[in-house]
C-alpha cells in the first residue's frame, strides 16, 4: 500500500511539473478529461474534479496562449515559477544556488535541452518525483527546504492573474497537493525527530544516519 502511495505521489508531482513546464498538450488535456474522480468533499478530490472540468471545456489555442501569456509574456509573464522571484523578489539568487548545489550532492542535474533554471518550479516538481522512491527524510528536507517556503505564494499569483483560467483550476491542485505533503512531512518532523540529523547539504550524512 506504502509502494502505490509513493507511486501516486511521484505520478501528481509529474502531472504538476508537466504542467507548468509548458502548455498542456493534447495528450495531456485528454488525460485530464478522462479523469475517474470521486465526487468527495476533500480538497484533492474537490481540485481533480476541477481540473477535469477545465480541460473537458479548453480549446488547445486558448491554453497555448495562457500559457504564453501567464508564463512567457513579453518581458516576463503574470506568473513567475522561479524559487529565487518569490523569495527574494529577483530572479539567480541564493535560493537557486541552493538548489544547484542540492542537486548536485544528490547526483541530479539539468537535461541539455532544458532551458530554465533549476529553481522552476517544474524542476522542483521533478525532483520530488524522484525522490518519492527514496527514503522519507530525504523527501522531507528537500521538500520543506525548497518548495514549502513558496509553494502558496506561486498559486497566490496564478489566482490573481488577469489572464488565468485553465490554471485557476492547476493552482487548486498545487494548493491542495502540497498542502498535504506539507502536513505530511510536518507530522513526520514530529514524529521523528531523533533521526532528522539530516541535511540534503550533506548526503553522506544522511546516509550514514539510515545505517
Amino acid at each position: 500500500m506504502e509502494n502505490q502511495q509513493q507511486t501516486l505521489r511521484g505520478e501528481i508531482y509529474l502531472v504538476l511539473s508537466a504542467l507548468f513546464r509548458h502548455a498542456p498538450t493534447t495528450e495531456m488535456v485528454t488525460f485530464l478529461s478522462e479523469l475517474e474522480t470521486e465526487q468527495s468533499q476533500s480538497a484533492m478530490q474537490s481540485a481533480w474534479n476541477g481540473l477535469k472540468q477545465a480541460a473537458i471545456a479548453s480549446d488547445q489555442q486558448a491554453l497555448n496562449d495562457e500559457y504564453q501569456e501567464l508564463f512567457i509574456g513579453i518581458g516576463r509573464g503574470e506568473v513567475m515559477p522561479f524559487a529565487s522571484w518569490h523569495l527574494t523578489g529577483s530572479l539567480m539568487e541564493k535560493p537557486l544556488a541552493s538548489i544547484r548545489h542540492d542537486l548536485e550532492l544528490l547526483g541530479l542535474e539539468r537535461a541539455d535541452q532544458v532551458k530554465e533554471p533549476e529553481d522552476h518550479f517544474a524542476a522542483l516538481c521533478e525532483v520530488m518525483s524522484v525522490l518519492t522512491e527514496e527514503e522519507e527524510e530525504l523527501q522531507q528536507v528537500f521538500f520543506n527546504k525548497h518548495l514549502a517556503t513558496w509553494f502558496g505564494s506561486l498559486t497566490k499569483q496564478i489566482k490573481a492573474a488577469k489572464n488565468a483560467d485553465f490554471y485557476l483550476a492547476v493552482a487548486e491542485l498545487t494548493d491542495a497537493f502540497m498542502t498535504l505533503e506539507q502536513v505530511r512531512f510536518s507530522e513526520n518532523l514530529q514524529s521523528g525527530k531523533s533521526k532528522l540529523k539530516i541535511d540534503v547539504k550533506n548526503v553522506t550524512e544522511y546516509e550514514q544516519t539510515q545505517q
